[in-house]
C-alpha cells in the first residue's frame, strides 16, 4: 500500500484505523409501499404523481429495470414502463420507519450523520455494542432492519466516507461491500469518473474531454493542475483519487435549508395567482420547520419559468421566524417586489436558511422588520 495512501490514525479515537459505514435503504419509498401492499409486490411501482407534471420520487426496483428513476418527470417514467403503478407518497409513514431505523443506527454508536431518510453515516471505530469490526457490525444492522421493518439496506464499510458511500451503492439490493485500506487504489483506479461523488454530468463531461474516464486517469493530473482548472474543488478531487478523506462523521450536522415547492398542472400567469399558491406553500414550510426544531434569519422564493429556467430571490430578516403568516407575508414581498414574469411559471418553492434551533420569536410587522437590500441573485 502506497505511504500516501494509508489511513491516518484518528486522534479522536486513541490513534484506531477509523472504521465508517454508509447505510442505504433499498428504494425506501417504495420498498414500504410494497411491504404495506402485498398487490404491488413484484411489480413497477413509482412513488409520486402519474399527472403530467408529476414526477417521481422513487421507484421500486422492478421500474428501475426499465430505466425508471427519481426526479424523473412522470410522463417519461410512463413512455419507459407502460406498466408502472403510481403510488401516492405517505411522508408520515416513511419518516416513522426512519425514525426506527435511526434508532438501530444509535444503539452501536452515538456517531451517527443522517444524509436523508434513507441513508446515513455510522463511525463504529468505538462501538456502543458489537464486535470491533465495521463488516460485522454492518451485516447486525442489516440483520435488525430486515427483522425490525421487513426491508433491506446496503452498506459500505470502508476506513472514510468518500470510500463507503461509493461502497454501499456497489452491489444494491440488499449487498455488502467492504473497501480495505489494502484495496483502495485499485479500487478507486477502476471506478468510473461518473461513480465519484460530487461528479455530476457535466463535470463528467469536462473529465471526459481531458481524456479522464478513471479515477486511475485523474490520478494522472496534479493538484495544480487541477484546481486551475476545477476551482477549489479540484484538491478535493486530488485528495479522493487517492483514497484521502479525512472528514469526520458529524451527527451534528449543521442543516443548511428547509423548503418545499409546487409544480403546476397548469401554468401561472400572474404575480396574484401565485400570491394565492403561496398560502398552502408557507403553511407546508412552517410546518416542516416546527418538526425540525429550528428557525431561519433567511428566506429564499424559487421560480422555475415555462422553458425551465430557475431564479432565485432571498432576504434576510432582523429576527428569526418559522410561522406560516412570516413565510407569507415575506414570500409575497420577494414576489412583487423582487420577481419579474417574462414568462408563465411552472413552479413555486419557498425556503428557509441560515437556521437556528429553537422556537421562533414574532418579530414586528412587515415591511419593518425586514432587510430590504439587494438580495442574493442566482440562476
Amino acid at each position: 500500500m502506497p505511504a500516501f495512501l494509508a489511513p491516518k490514525p484518528d486522534p479522536a479515537h486513541d490513534g484506531a484505523v477509523r472504521r465508517i459505514l454508509h447505510i442505504d435503504l433499498d428504494a425506501l419509498y417504495a420498498a414500504i409501499e410494497q411491504r404495506d401492499d402485498p398487490a404491488l409486490r413484484g411489480k413497477p411501482i413509482a412513488v409520486g404523481s402519474a399527472s403530467a407534471r408529476g414526477v417521481v420520487a422513487t421507484a421500486s426496483y422492478e421500474a428501475r429495470k426499465f430505466g425508471v428513476g427519481s426526479a424523473m418527470p412522470s410522463r417519461m417514467a410512463l413512455e419507459r414502463c407502460p406498466e408502472l403503478i403510481f403510488v401516492r407518497p405517505r411522508f408520515d409513514v416513511y419518516r416513522s420507519v426512519s425514525r426506527e431505523i435511526r434508532a438501530i443506527f444509535e444503539s452501536y454508536t452515538d456517531l451517527v450523520e443522517p444524509l436523508s431518510l434513507d441513508e446515513a453515516y455510522l463511525d463504529v471505530t468505538e462501538p456502543l455494542r458489537g464486535p470491533p469490526s465495521g463488516t460485522l457490525i454492518a451485516r447486525a444492522i442489516k440483520r435488525e432492519i430486515r427483522r425490525a421493518t421487513g426491508l433491506t439496506a446496503s452498506a459500505g464499510v470502508s476506513y472514510c466516507k468518500f470510500l463507503a458511500k461509493i461502497a454501499s451503492d456497489m452491489d444494491k439490493p440488499d449487498g455488502l461491500t467492504v473497501v480495505t485500506p489494502d484495496d483502495a487504489q485499485d479500487f478507486i483506479d477502476a471506478l468510473p469518473i461518473e461513480r465519484f461523488h460530487g461528479v455530476g454530468p457535466k463535470t463528467a463531461e469536462k473529465f471526459h474531454a481531458l481524456g479522464i474516464r478513471t479515477g486511475r486517469d485523474l490520478r494522472r493530473l496534479s493538484e495544480e493542475e487541477l484546481a486551475n482548472r476545477f476551482g477549489k474543488v479540484g484538491g478535493f478531487y486530488f485528495r479522493i483519487a487517492r483514497g484521502i478523506d479525512e472528514r469526520p462523521v458529524s451527527p451534528d450536522r449543521e442543516r443548511k435549508s428547509v423548503s418545499t415547492e409546487r409544480t403546476f398542472a397548469d401554468n401561472r400567469a400572474t404575480k396574484e395567482a401565485l400570491a394565492d399558491d403561496l398560502v398552502d406553500l408557507a403553511e407546508d414550510l412552517a410546518r416542516r420547520m416546527e418538526r425540525a426544531g429550528v428557525q431561519a434569519r433567511g428566506v429564499f422564493l424559487k421560480v422555475k419559468f415555462e422553458d425551465h429556467a430557475i431564479i432565485t430571490r432571498r432576504v434576510q430578516v432582523p429576527l428569526p421566524v418559522r410561522s406560516k403568516d412570516a413565510f407569507l407575508e415575506v414570500g409575497r414581498f420577494l414576489l412583487n417586489e423582487k420577481v419579474e414574469l417574462p414568462k408563465t411559471v411552472r413552479l413555486l418553492g419557498i425556503g428557509a436558511y441560515d437556521l437556528i434551533e429553537g422556537a421562533a420569536v414574532q418579530p414586528p410587522l412587515f415591511p419593518d422588520w425586514v432587510d430590504t437590500q439587494a438580495p442574493k441573485r442566482s440562476t
